[in-house]
């Protein structure tokens, strides 16, 4: 590409600068298509400068046209420009300096002995009205003796902040209160009794000695690094910041899903993740976070500083930081008076009330024939592990067969009735006949009467006859139904069985149906 197709390039909108017009441009030559075309191939490309804005800014080549350019129908005349893809200052919201905030008291310098029109009718102060005056209400205002007149507060300005500006918790603090602090404690320190007795200062020989010590240790800290770990001897820490290569990572130490759960934010396994292994936690080389942290001295020193939040509330003075071998001697002697008391306790309450051979009973295990013996089963039911834990009887008697039967009662059960699964047999105290009552039970069906405890064959009904009882039933609750509703008779006692096919048949075809046109015309 020639360089004089460059310049052209970069010449020819500077052309129609200096003329303003709205006219349509004119249509390109085919020529004039080609070599822009080319040049946009090589902006692209960075053979060619890129394009400058009206600010003097580079024009990323690969931006479209239709963002860079301003349209004709505006202003023909402009160049391709991105400000309009910038803020824009007249739209953007002027915010409050971060120096700026509300003025506090009154004014110092202004003082006022006459009352002025429009003041506070209270206090004589410009700034307020009387129903927004906080001095107390004077039994005569300023407004009419003209004295006392109170100092004028300051004008707030209209402060608006931004996004941070709202959330600085320094904004609007005074450097100036913190000298006040400064000050307090310089006069502490002058009225203490090390700067009254004057002690004499350490003296200078020493302190660089002890200095060249602290270099020499500085020096050879580098030194004794171990591996996966960084010492910094400026602030005298040690840093891990590698895991050592015989670490298991605790994650993998037990790949079973449903094992201990661990949390990848906080790095934390809190249970045991061989705790369904079967493993004692103290063969295991990890136990979970929780078992670290419950084992050695934890419990007794929760104890400890437990015992001393009770005795502070009861007035004594006692700290565990402070003081912990005062607190470990009182918190050793309260228990020993807590064992002894209870001893003094019990031995009051057997001799009162007596009961010690109740107290020398042998051991649950024996009474219950229950142990605590561990049992682990897989996940069929079946014991892998230990012995199976014995079935706890209950306090009723059971398997207890009377009269010849070899099943106990309720072993059977037929249409809302139990009885014997030997005889099927639905009397609790009758004698047992075996398979010839289960025959004689199969082949009819018995109807027991519970008042008379007759037993009547019944015979297969017909049709017919299912009607006339269907007939019979209806009349009856149509009779009951007239009785008032405190006098009808209990009906509980009746049996509750499966309706046979010809009943069902019949109540269908004596069943009313009110959407039937044809029902007003039954019973005629």
């Amino acid at each position: 590409m020639s360089t004089a197709a460059v310049e052209a390039g970069n010449a020819a909108p500077l052309s129609g600068s200096k003329e303003m017009s709205l006219e349509e441009p004119k249509k390109m030559t085919r020529e004039d298509w080609r070599k822009k075309k080319e040049l946009e191939e090589q902006r692209k490309l960075g053979n060619a400068p890129a394009e400058v804005d009206e600010e003097g800014k580079d024009i990323n080549p690969h931006i479209p046209q239709y963002i860079s350019s301003v349209p004709w129908y505006i202003d023909p005349s402009k160049r391709p420009t991105l400000k309009h893809q910038r803020p824009q200052p007249e739209k953007q919201k002027q915010y409050s300096s971060s120096g700026e905030w509300y003025k506090r008291g009154v004014k110092e310098n202004s003082v006022t002995t006459k009352y002025r029109k429009g003041a506070c009718e209270n206090c004589g102060a410009v700034t307020h009205k009387k129903k927004d005056c906080f001095e107390r209400p004077r039994r005569v205002g300023a407004k009419f003796t003209g004295t006392n007149i109170a100092a004028d507060e300051h004008v707030q300005p209209q402060l608006m902040f931004d996004y941070d500006g709202k959330r600085d918790r320094w904004n609007g603090y005074n450097p100036e209160e913190h000298m006040k602090i400064v000050e307090e404690y310089a006069k502490v320190d002058l009225n203490s009794p090390k700067h009254q007795w004057g002690e004499e200062e350490p003296n200078s020989q020493t302190e660089k000695d002890h200095n060249s010590e602290d270099e020499d240790e500085d020096k050879y800290a580098d030194d004794i690094d171990m591996p996966g770990q960084n010492f910094d001897s400026k602030r005298r820490i040690t840093v891990r910041n590698l895991r050592i290569r015989e670490d298991i990572a605790k994650y993998l130490r037990n790949l079973d899903p449903n094992s201990a759960y661990y949390d990848p934010k906080t790095r934390a396994m809190r249970e045991n993740p061989y705790a369904n292994a079967g493993k004692n936690p103290d063969e295991v080389s990890y136990a979970g976070d929780n078992f670290v942290r419950y084992t050695g001295d934890t419990i007794s020193m929760a104890q400890t500083q437990l015992f001393a939040w009770e005795a502070y509330d009861k007035g004594s003075e006692v700290h565990l930081q402070a003081d912990p071998t005062k607190l470990e001697l009182l918190y050793k002697s309260f228990k020993v008076k807590k064992e002894d008391f209870k001893e003094q306790q019990k031995e009051s309450i057997l001799e009162k009330y007596g009961g010690q051979e109740h107290l020398d009973a042998p051991p649950a295990e024996l009474l219950l024939a229950q142990t605590e013996d561990y049992v682990e089963y897989s996940r069929h039911g079946t014991v892998i592990k230990g012995q199976e834990r014995a079935v706890a009887c209950s306090k009723y008697e059971e398997d207890v067969k009377i009269h010849n039967h070899t099943h106990i009662w309720g072993s059977y059960w037929k249409e809302g009735r139990w009885g014997y699964k030997c005889c099927h047999s639905f009397f609790k105290y009758s004698y047992c006949t075996g398979e010839s009552g289960k025959e004689i039970a199969n082949s009819e069906e018995c109807v027991i009467n519970d008042i008379t405890g007759e037993e009547s064959v019944k015979k297969p009904q017909t049709l017919m006859e299912a009607l006339n009882a269907e007939e019979a039933r209806l009349l009856h609750v149509k009779e009951i139904m007239q009785i008032d509703e405190r006098k009808r008779p209990y009906n509980s006692i009746y049996e509750t069985r499966e309706p046979t096919e010809e009943e069902m048949e019949a109540y269908r075809m004596k069943r009313q149906r009110p959407d039937d046109p044809m029902a007003s015309f039954l019973g005629r």
